[in-house]
């Protein structure tokens, strides 16, 4: 059992969370819950021992595994697949070098007698215990099967992780953890990069095999099918729920019901105890009552009613230039990485404002085709962007790339251009940035938080292009509703990337579908596209 003890955490004077206490049993499948930048994340962080927190502490029985997959991969560049993955058995392999290193110093020492070599002794003797109690493993065997199981062929096994998109690269990290047989796995937005198959994949991983897992997820399916607890951060403190996540929003929302009915009450009896002190408390029969009221006020503990967001500001994108009739027009385009090819001879012809989405499995080409129109690839054949063309690309690592030493507000404000810069606090207040909060350095910002601010970035910059590579990561569903109305009242032309079907529904005219090495174009939207393929869903395209 893993218990989170006490927990605060502080950030520049303000509180974030405290007196958190909770703990963690095996074969538990928590959801964490929480507006945008209510600390879940910095939670997880703690429980994985990445950050410390202001005060409490987080115990567990020793040899406890715990494994942590961030929101954003650490995955470096500089390796093969196979040698990635192999790093899950990093601790092992450690343990051996450290057995052989002792051993050899053994062979050289001649102080028999001496303390220090007998400690050499007790050491060897108790790492070699631990290691040979591990099973005896065939290392490349293992990594192997995994990977296999995770979709790669053994063509992939050799190739550098810089080759592979993001769901790709989060089945490494997947690997890694499975690998490790963690006693606890904690996932940050883990289905965010991941097409339909990786994600049916690690459901039954994690209902079927995994020991005890902690989840923050905005994917409302998946948290549904593999959670039978609810954490909720709000407002600084926790509320743990022994249900699912579409249970826990009755509960909550049952909850708020009564706390508000209690609040009202309260704040009844609080106005009917001033209106006595500011009506008596000149009179002096009635002092020892005034005096007596006024303590009671000090020491009440007064209600709280739990947050719920309602902003729902109308944005609007600036204004920008006229751009030519043909923004993006794609012939015969083929990208090869070594013999791995992504697409052969692909077509694709983009008009004047249309809003178009690229759709199909991770792996096929659909970032690639993207960072082609961005000239940040080589490749075969022709592509021209038109005339007049001011493109605004939002990557999908496109919170990373702020500058974490500038406000929340000076991010805004150095790009914010005329009139605009009167509104500059009412849009960030749309994204659920208020007061006090607009003075926050980018890098005490959680991914959500990160991701909603290069959002506004974009809004407020005259670009007739936009290039959206699965903008909706690490937002919540209030967010999303903002983005999509505004994207729908855009003028200019937009190529969207995405797997979220509701975010796409009514907001993208024509699909351009990638598969097997081909892009084919749908005249449709994306209810026409899934009903030519007699399909329910994106998720049946990706399989």
């Amino acid at each position: 059992m893993i218990t989170v003890n006490d927990i605060s955490v502080q950030f520049g004077g303000s509180t974030l969370f405290s007196g958190v206490n909770f703990s963690i049993n095996e074969n538990d499948k928590i959801a964490l819950m929480g507006k945008n930048g209510a600390g879940k994340s910095t939670l997880l962080k703690i429980i994985a021992g990445e950050n410390k927190p202001s005060s409490g502490n987080v115990s567990a029985p020793k040899d406890t595994v715990i494994a942590y997959l961030p929101q954003h991969l650490l995955t470096t560049d500089d390796c093969t697949v196979m040698q990635e993955t192999s790093k899950a058995f990093a601790s092992v392999f450690d343990m051996k070098q450290k057995i052989d290193q002792i051993n050899e110093e053994l062979t050289v020492r001649t102080d028999y007698e001496s303390d220090a070599y007998m400690k050499l002794i007790e050491t060897v003797s108790e790492l070699s215990e631990k290691y040979y109690a591990i099973e005896e493993l065939n290392y490349e065997a293992e990594v192997e099967k995994v990977l296999k199981g995770l979709g790669f062929t053994r063509q992939d096994f050799q190739r550098k992780t810089s080759e592979f998109s993001g769901g790709w690269r989060m089945r490494i990290e997947l690997a890694k953890i499975l690998l490790q047989k963690p006693d606890l796995i904690l996932l940050d937005e883990p289905t965010n990069h991941m097409d339909i198959e990786s994600i049916e994949w690690l459901e039954d991983f994690l209902l079927n095999q995994a020991k005890a897992v902690m989840v923050i997820s905005h994917d409302r399916t998946f948290v549904d099918n593999i959670t039978n607890r609810t954490i909720e951060v709000t407002m600084g403190k926790i509320y743990d729920y022994k249900a699912k996540y579409s249970d826990y929003l009755l509960l909550r929302a049952d909850r708020r019901e009564h706390q508000l009915k209690a609040y009202q009450e309260q704040q009844k009896m609080i106005a009917e105890n001033m209106e006595f002190i500011e009506r008596f408390k000149g009179t002096y029969s009635k002092t020892l009552q005034v005096q007596s009221r006024v303590k009671m006020l000090e020491k009440l503990d007064v209600i709280e009613v739990d947050e719920v967001d309602n902003s729902a500001l109308r944005l609007k994108f600036a204004a920008a230039p006229r751009s030519g009739q043909y923004p993006v027009v794609v012939k015969e385009l083929t990208k090869t990485y070594g013999d791995h090819t992504v697409f052969n001879k692909a077509d694709i012809v983009v008009e004047r404002g249309q809003k178009v989405a690229f759709v199909g499995k991770n792996g096929q080409g659909k970032s690639t085709m993207i960072k082609a129109i961005m000239s940040q690839i080589d490749f075969d054949g022709d592509l021209e962007i038109g005339h007049n063309i001011q493109i605004g690309y939002f990557a999908q690592n496109q919170a990373s790339l702020l500058d974490e030493d500038l406000t929340i507000f000076d991010t805004v404000d150095r790009i914010a251009q005329g009139d605009i810069r009167t509104q500059i606090k009412n849009i960030l207040g749309a994204f659920m940035f208020q007061g006090d909060d607009i003075q926050k350095k980018v890098k005490v910002l959680s991914g959500g938080e990160k991701t909603r601010l290069a959002m506004v970035k974009l809004l407020l910059e005259p670009y007739n292009l936009l290039i959206l590579d699965e903008p909706t990561n690490h937002l919540d569903m209030k967010t999303k509703d903002i983005i999509k109305a505004a994207l729908k009242e855009f003028e200019g032309t937009i190529i969207l990337v995405s797997h979220d079907r509701d975010f796409l529904d009514g907001l993208a005219q024509k699909v351009f579908e990638f598969s097997n090495k081909r892009v084919i174009e749908h005249f449709e939207d994306i209810k026409g596209f899934l009903a030519t393929k007699k399909m329910e869903s994106l998720k049946e395209i990706e399989k």
